[in-house]
């Protein structure tokens, strides 16, 4: 959905202000998704530190190659 938005915005004069704010509703994930409410961390010290505290395991997401999977 990304790459069509990036392409969208390429093309011509680009997407009206009205086309946009269509476009982004149209691809914001839903509020009451359960991911939302996950205490995501970016910085892996303050993440053990904080599961440390908690007393609860760490989920580590890493991958190599292109963010859309398309290695």
């Amino acid at each position: 959905m990304r790459t069509i938005l990036a392409l969208l915005l390429c093309v011509g004069d680009g997407l009206s202000p009205a086309e946009f704010e269509r476009l982004h509703k149209e691809l914001r994930a839903p509020d009451g998704e359960a991911w939302r409410g996950v205490p995501w961390r970016v910085n892996l010290l303050d993440a053990q530190a904080d599961a440390a505290r908690l007393k609860k395991p760490i989920f580590m997401w890493s991958m190599d190659g292109h963010p859309m999977g398309c290695t």
